[in-house]
């Protein structure tokens, strides 16, 4: 605990009277921050909170990486480009250049890139657009619990009522699919989806691309099996639809490899990037396809910020600092099991409770929602972030940076598991 504090030139009150009523974890987290570092946040108080919610999949590689920072500083003392569109700059044409050779040749991917603006929104929505451009078809398969963004297209293709509802209008064109054990394995996988493909009777329009997360983040930390992805990337290529994989939280390594559907040894026809591609939390996303894909007029799809200079040379720095080798990948596997070790040893003790993840996206699941919300809110008391996720708020959501330390994992596990103990009254 820090004694220091800052002072401020505003009153703490500008936040409730001037901000939007549509703030949501500044509500759950009732303190001002002021500085951060690695896996650390500090307020104007000078209290530390250990941060597991990560920006939301943002900073996979810590707040302020010193490494991504010192290349930062020099790039803006060197008056390089902040704004660029799409022209052809250094800083661009360095990221692609390390991207392709750390990233894409080592996993055999010949994918073209798009920079389609500067979030994973973006990213979703130039997906479906291509894809609907590719094939001539209006129709996207998405699944229950999805979430893939809030602009019209990204939220028609997502799960959630409340987010849905925000839009004020129908949202059409997508048709929603059960996720992997959304039956409890009663029903067998993609047995009716089968059917009404092929059933000329069904009313089902032939999609022109099934959009799927590996691992769906904000609907729960439901974990799609590698098997049931290998299954659904066989059955689009055997009935000509595209597939594309929504790695916007789940990528980076966020669940061990870079890419997290490598695990079942498929490559979809498009990807999207975005959160911590950008290495340093600055606004960055791709959209990723294979050649042949690649059919856009010039300026077909495009974005003021799409060319966001400062991210391509903190990405490049993360890709070079972590992706030159399986030592991230590796370290994150096993940071995962600990957490994962942490949970089961919770639900072996206290009834109602259950966990899932993949990698360093862990979640403990509470039978009684509102006890995840309790756990969230005594562990901010005790100094760490960790956000709620799933359809009813009942999964507390570990996404802590990659680079956080075991002793750091130790440390706020500790904090988890006494909020866990007070939240179900034992």
């Amino acid at each position: 605990m820090s004694d220091l504090t800052t002072t401020t030139t505003f009153d703490d009150s500008i936040f409730a009277d001037r901000e939007s009523e549509v703030r949501s974890y500044s509500r759950g987290w009732p303190t001002v921050f002021t500085t951060a570092k690695g896996s650390w946040l500090t307020d104007i108080n000078g209290r530390r909170y250990l941060d597991f919610f990560g920006g939301a999949g943002a900073l996979n590689y810590g707040h302020n990486n010193p490494a991504f920072k010192r290349a930062l500083i020099d790039y803006l003392e060197n008056d390089g480009i902040t704004h660029g569109l799409d022209m052809n700059t250094v800083a661009k044409g360095e990221f692609l250049q390390s991207f392709t050779d750390r990233i894409l040749l080592p996993r055999d991917l010949d994918y073209k890139v798009q920079f389609p603006g500067p979030t994973g929104t973006n990213a979703v929505e130039s997906a479906l657009k291509l894809a609907r451009k590719v094939t001539g078809r209006t129709s996207i398969i998405n699944f229950t619990n999805a979430f893939h963004g809030m602009t019209l297209g990204s939220l028609s293709v997502t799960g959630n009522s409340m987010k849905r509802a925000g839009a004020g209008i129908p949202l059409v064109h997508a048709t929603p699919m059960p996720f992997d054990n959304y039956f409890d394995g009663v029903v067998e996988d993609f047995s009716w989806f089968e059917r009404v493909l092929d059933d000329s009777g069904s009313g089902l329009n032939r999609p022109a691309a099934v959009i799927v997360e590996t691992v769906q983040g904000e609907g729960g930390v439901n974990v799609a099996r590698p098997e049931w992805l290998r299954a659904l990337a066989d059955l689009c290529t055997s009935r000509d639809i595209l597939l594309i994989v929504d790695d916007v939280q789940m990528g980076c390594g966020r669940t061990g490899p870079f890419f997290s559907f490598e695990v079942a040894g498929i490559q979809p026809d498009i990807i999207t990037l975005s959160k911590s591609i950008g290495g340093y939390g600055l606004p960055m996303a791709l959209t990723l396809f294979k050649r042949e894909l690649d059919v856009w007029e010039p300026g077909e799809h495009n974005g003021t910020f799409r060319g966001n200079n400062p991210a391509f040379v903190t990405a490049k720095a993360a890709v070079d600092t972590y992706w030159s080798d399986d030592t991230l990948e590796k370290e994150t596997v096993a940071k995962g099991e600990l957490i994962h070790q942490a949970f089961a040893g919770l639900c072996d003790q206290y009834p109602g409770i259950s966990t899932r993840g993949r990698g360093m996206a862990q979640g403990l699941v509470f039978e009684d929602a509102d006890k995840a919300g309790k756990v969230c809110s005594q562990a901010f008391d005790n100094g760490l972030l960790a956000e709620t996720a799933g359809p009813s708020d009942e999964v507390v959501k570990l996404l802590p940076p990659l680079t956080t330390t075991t002793e750091e994992l130790e440390q706020g596990l500790e904090i988890l598991a006494t909020a866990t103990r007070d939240a179900v009254g034992r």
